[in-house]
């Protein structure tokens, strides 16, 4: 073995221990125990030369044995669909900080929208104990999740309801929301509008679609089957539904985008238009205020507190039926929403 290996064994694979801690001061395991929990009866130059052997060998106190002593692992599980998504970064945070508000580590993690790997990440946060989860869903069968439920594991869902399990979840109005955005729309004088939406699976999808549809029904507009299309969100399913809607004798006058990655798809396919084209995105996207993109947004933060309060609440013994929460949306009128049909 060459002194590489060795060097590489020592830095990797063992780390520092209190019996090593007490070695180097010249105490007993009591004393670094004393000393590593803020314990009395150390004296200050006892507790001086205890710190000094735990800062000179990188000693970190092992906190799994203390908190699984105290039946909490001090750890929160949060599952979202794309850590990549502007919607999630808000959201993300406003949960960590409701954590550590409340002395709790937060782990995340990618579902990539693909259901086995939401059931495989879920399940690893349990194994690894995590006092609660939240999760936002990309199944719509979650019973896969009932025996760690019944173990105590408080869990919450956001942005989309559980499937098949009773379970707290916080959403927000996704029909209201898209109600609005059209009747916005309709209200400028638009008749024939375009929506473009995610897969039809996702509730949030088929959600803004039925407030399309009773925005216009609402208007007494009859929806042409060309003016609707669900599918992927990658850029080129998008364009090619945006361009057959807004191309042909009769094409749309606006666009009504269903989630903020539609809306970036929708505004490059827009600008290459020789006629203007009215559009409202769903969720809020960046610099939309400087391109003038009337949108309806989330409160992501918002999402995101309420939910992590909740699930601390069950963690603090709040044994109420699970709670549906619906946040509402707010129209933000920048412009593009608000041209009159060309």
């Amino acid at each position: 073995m060459d002194r590489t290996t060795r060097h590489s064994e020592t830095r990797y694979g063992n780390r520092p221990t209190m019996k090593d801690v007490a070695a180097r001061a010249g105490v007993g395991l009591k004393t670094v125990s004393r000393v590593v929990n803020s314990e009395p009866g150390v004296t200050p130059d006892t507790e001086r030369r205890v710190q000094e052997a735990i800062d000179a060998l990188g000693f970190r106190r092992n906190d799994s044995a203390r908190v699984l002593r105290k039946g909490r692992t001090a750890s929160i599980g949060l599952v979202l669909e794309d850590l990549a998504d502007p919607f999630y970064g808000p959201l993300s945070r406003a949960v960590e900080e409701v954590a550590r508000a409340h002395g709790a580590l937060l782990i995340n993690g990618s579902s990539a929208e693909d259901p086995e790997r939401e059931q495989e990440l879920v399940l690893a946060l349990c194994a690894r104990r995590v006092d609660g989860l939240i999760v936002i869903p990309a199944g719509d069968d979650h019973r896969y999740l009932e025996p760690e439920i019944k173990a105590g594991i408080a869990t919450v869902f956001v942005d989309r309801p559980a499937g098949r399990v009773d379970a707290d979840m916080v959403l927000s109005d996704s029909f209201g929301g898209s109600r609005e955005g059209v009747a916005h729309l309709i209200a400028h004088g638009h008749r024939r509008i375009g929506f473009i939406g995610d897969q039809p699976r996702i509730h949030t999808a088929t959600e803004r679609l039925r407030g399309y549809h009773a925005a216009m029904t609402d208007a007494g507009i009859t929806v042409e089957d060309a003016w609707v299309s669900l599918g992927s969100t990658e850029p080129g399913r998008v364009r090619a539904a945006a361009e057959a809607m807004l191309g042909g004798p009769e094409p749309v006058t606006a666009l009504f985008a269903g989630n903020n990655r539609v809306t970036v798809t929708a505004v490059r396919v827009i600008a290459e238009q020789d006629r203007p084209v009215a559009l409202v995105g769903f969720d809020d996207i960046e610099l939309a205020d400087l391109l003038g993109i009337t949108v309806i947004s989330q409160d992501a933060a918002a999402v995101g507190r309420t939910a992590a309060e909740h699930l601390f609440r069950r963690l603090d013994g709040a044994d109420h039926a699970p709670a549906r929460v619906e946040l509402p949306t707010t129209l933000i009128p920048r412009g593009s929403g608000e041209l009159p049909p060309a």
